[in-house]
């Protein structure tokens, strides 16, 4: 019994190496469960990494606008010379009168409606109906090439009739056309990129390019509509911030 007795206080006894070995397994196991949580997250989520480009691609456009539009506020409340009035400068004569701010009106009501139709084809899109999404998407781009046009023949009015420059005009501060043009312009490449990638879609749905995919998952053949349209309404929602910051200010 006392042999038994001494023979299991010296299985108990704890050497420095077992217990560095315990230590580099319990080290081990922790990393281990930070992967499995990662793991874990990632699963709950379920994001696409092509979804999650396009969410860290918007982050990064969001940055650039937000600096733009604070640049653009500090400028004109900075300014010494008197700020042009946005409601004389893009007036638009109709009927031998000036109705001001008209053609901005009509292009901020192109831009909504063109993110219900893009929204309507991401549903459609995932309920499989091929063509009909195919539809909604070419009309949506139909209206951002509208909106593009319209702005085309703002610009030109602007620079022809009102004679605004980039670096000066005759209705008041030098600032207004540089900031007209700057956020304007880089809004409207954004648009312009838009149509083209939207016609990229509407094209590959129409032909059934995403009823061939490998995917067992039926409704990831149509993610690739909805990832443009977090581009469309991101493009939608930023001309909302441009028109209440200088349109309407």
């Amino acid at each position: 019994m006392a042999h038994l007795s001494s023979a299991s206080q010296e299985s108990r006894v704890i050497t420095p190496e077992s217990s560095s070995l315990q230590s580099d397994e319990s080290d081990s196991r922790g990393w281990l469960s930070v992967v499995d949580d990662f793991s874990a997250d990632r699963a709950v989520f379920n994001i696409s990494p092509n979804k999650t480009m396009m969410w860290l691609f918007l982050l990064s456009d969001i940055f650039i606008f937000g600096s733009f539009l604070v640049a653009y506020m500090s400028v004109r409340m900075t300014t010494t010379e008197p700020w042009p009035l946005t409601s004389d400068v893009f007036a638009l004569n109709l009927g031998g009168q000036d109705i001001p701010l008209v053609l901005i009106a009509i292009m901020t009501f192109i831009l909504i409606t063109s993110s219900g139709t893009m929204a309507m084809a991401v549903n459609f899109g995932y309920q499989g109906r091929r063509q009909l999404t195919a539809a909604l998407i070419f009309i949506t781009a139909l209206f951002g090439l509208a909106f593009v046009g319209m702005q085309a023949f703002e610009w030109t009015k602007l620079i022809v009739e009102e004679g605004i420059r980039p670096w000066g005009n005759d209705l008041g501060a030098a600032q207004f056309g540089a900031s007209f043009f700057m956020i304007t312009g880089f809004h409207g490449l954004h648009v312009s990129i838009g149509v083209i990638y939207l016609l990229t879609i509407a094209w590959r749905v129409w032909r059934g390019r995403y009823e061939k995919t490998q995917s067992n998952e039926t409704n990831n053949r149509y993610e690739i509509v909805e990832i443009a349209g977090l581009y469309w309404h991101f493009v939608d929602l930023v001309w909302v911030f441009i028109f209440a910051f200088f349109y309407l200010w």
